[in-house]
Formats: structure tokens, sequence, C-alpha cells
């Protein structure tokens, strides 16, 4: 298996080439996530990709701190950027702890995509909890490949040998919600928006 950063910068241009799969879910959970933002707010983003979510949230916030490991991935949403002329949007190449060694913290954190994807995301969230005002939240989507798509498991296997994918946690709801939770966090929303998508929306409040 490829080491993360280097998997991604490796697949990041075809990634910036490949359109949103299912649209509509994508919005709605837009949608959802702008009923928690302000104008006042400094926002953390993990793993960002090439910076489609944080753009298109970016009217909505005070600040967004946009970050990936892979250094690909951060340059080309830098220059999606540029090209949109957005002001209040920093993209940065940090790993979590990274940001955790920083003195800044935020109102809140996003990550959409991207806990199944962490060696240990127990940890993750446990380090997100530091960097998050107290009284502040954490919004996630997550694919819980655990619920309906366990049976691929031997394929992922074989890829990840091939280095043709990354490393993947076949996560079901409750254990997700229960990590959360575990990381000091009281869950006040949660749902899979449209259920079909097999993905999960969850906004905690860290404690």
């Amino acid at each position: 298996m490829k080491r993360s950063d280097t998997f991604w910068d490796s697949a990041a241009d075809k990634y910036a080439r490949k359109p949103i799969g299912n649209e509509a879910a994508y919005a709605q959970t837009l949608d959802r996530t702008r009923a928690y933002l302000s104008p006042d707010q400094n926002v953390l983003e993990i793993g960002c990709g090439t910076g489609t979510t944080a753009l298109r949230l970016a009217h909505s916030v005070g600040h967004l701190t946009a970050t990936d490991i892979s250094s690909r991935m951060i340059e080309i949403a830098q220059g999606k950027g540029q090209d949109q002329a957005t002001n209040n949007v920093t993209f940065a190449q940090k790993t979590i702890d990274d940001i955790a060694q920083g003195s800044e913290r935020f109102d809140m954190v996003l990550g959409f995509n991207i806990l199944h994807l962490l060696d240990q995301p127990e940890d993750a969230i446990a380090t997100l909890h530091k960097v998050i005002k107290p009284g502040g939240m954490f919004i996630t989507k997550t694919p819980c490949l655990g619920e309906k798509l366990g049976y691929l498991k031997p394929l992922i296997w074989v890829m990840q040998k091939l280095g043709k994918a990354p490393h993947v946690h076949f996560l079901n709801y409750a254990r997700l919600e229960g990590m959360i939770q575990s990381g000091g966090f009281d869950i006040i929303e949660t749902g899979s928006y449209p259920a079909s998508t097999g993905s999960r929306f969850i906004v905690a409040k860290r404690v």
C-alpha cells in the first residue's frame, strides 16, 4: 500500500476531473451544513481535496482554513480559489497533528468523506476535539461501507496491495457515532441524506 500522501498526490489530477457522483446528495449535505454556519465563524476543514466544498461554503463563514495531506490536492485547490477570487479561504498542506500543534482554535471543524480513510480515526477525532473551541461543532459525512458494502473488502484489499486504493475502514453507523461520542462530543443531528447513499451525516458539539 502506498503512503497516503503519495497515493493522493498521484490521484489528485484524475480526482479533480471527476464530476460529483451524486449532485443532489452533495447539495443536501451542503444545505444541512450551512444551517450551522454563520459569518462570524472561524472554520477548519480536514481532507479538503481539491477545495470544491470549501469554496462552496466560503460565503457562509468568516474564514475557512482548508487542509489536506496531499500537496497536489492543495495546489489544485489554490488554483480554484484564485480563479474564483475567494479571499476568505486559506488552503494548506497539513496533517491533523500539524494543526493540533499550532495555537489556532476553531469554532467548527468539517470533515467530509475522510474519517474512513484515516489510519486511526478515533485518535484523529480526539485530536480534533483539542482544536475546537468549547461549545464548537464537528460536522462530518462519512461513507459507512460496513452497512451495505462489506462484500467489497476482498477487492479493496487486493487493490491496496497493488497501490490502487488507499487505506479504508468499513465502518457502520453505530461504530462511527460511538467514536465521535467517545472523542468528547454530543451528537445533535445524525442521518443518512439520502438513505440510499450509505453515508452518515453527523453534527456533534464539543463538550
